[in-house]
């Protein structure tokens, strides 16, 4: 088993290194595509604008080799903006494509009276497919930390396994199809929860 991080030249690396460790897999820190040779499993932490991201992978010739990894259906990882490119495009960069691979848009909070945006803190996550692969052993409504101000829509449904809900807006808070799972949410700041949700990814 060999587990992969990609550097795009941002992110949350060393949070989601660290987690890893935790559960006894050291990383390999990755930044272009000759470096995922031999790799098993591939984890992208987002952190950051949507536009920067793309912009970035971009520049490291990672956009299409993350494309195929997906459609291969090799075990990918999306976390927070990690995500968020999986998706067609977004409101905070619009005219910038995504990687496409799962369709849908990406969207801000709509002003609410009192609602702050940024969404930041811990919030329950509602499983919406029950106990799938990744999400087993976590219950029905497990707590994690959040910190985004956009979030994906799907424009189909089965994709999504679990909901969130801040101010009276509900939102895809993580997704599952085949061996890709991606999440807004950070599992590796998600103490307990996060880190059943990285184990049972990897397979450990």
């Amino acid at each position: 088993m060999n587990v992969g991080i990609i550097d795009y030249g941002g992110g949350n690396l060393r949070s989601v290194a660290n987690a890893l460790r935790s559960l006894g897999i050291e990383p390999r820190v990755v930044s272009s595509a000759d470096e995922t040779d031999g790799l098993t499993h591939l984890l992208l932490p987002g952190q950051g604008a949507f536009g920067d991201v793309m912009t970035r992978l971009g520049q490291r010739a990672l956009t299409e080799p993350l494309r195929e990894w997906i459609a291969a259906d090799k075990p990918y990882f999306g976390i927070c903006v990690g995500y968020q490119i999986l998706f067609d495009g977004s409101e905070e960069a619009p005219g910038l494509p995504g990687l496409g691979v799962i369709p849908g848009m990406v969207r801000r909070f709509a002003d609410e009276p009192g609602l702050k945006i940024p969404h930041m803190g811990w919030n329950s996550a509602l499983a919406t497919r029950g106990e799938t692969a990744v999400w087993k052993g976590l219950g029905p409504e497990p707590y994690f930390y959040y910190v985004h101000s956009y979030f994906p829509v799907p424009a189909q449904h089965d994709v999504v396994v679990a909901e969130t809900t801040y101010g009276t807006q509900t939102f895809a808070g993580a997704v599952e199809r085949g061996r890709l799972f991606a999440c807004q949410f950070h599992p590796e700041k998600s103490q307990s929860a996060g880190l059943r949700l990285i184990r049972n990814f990897i397979g450990v």
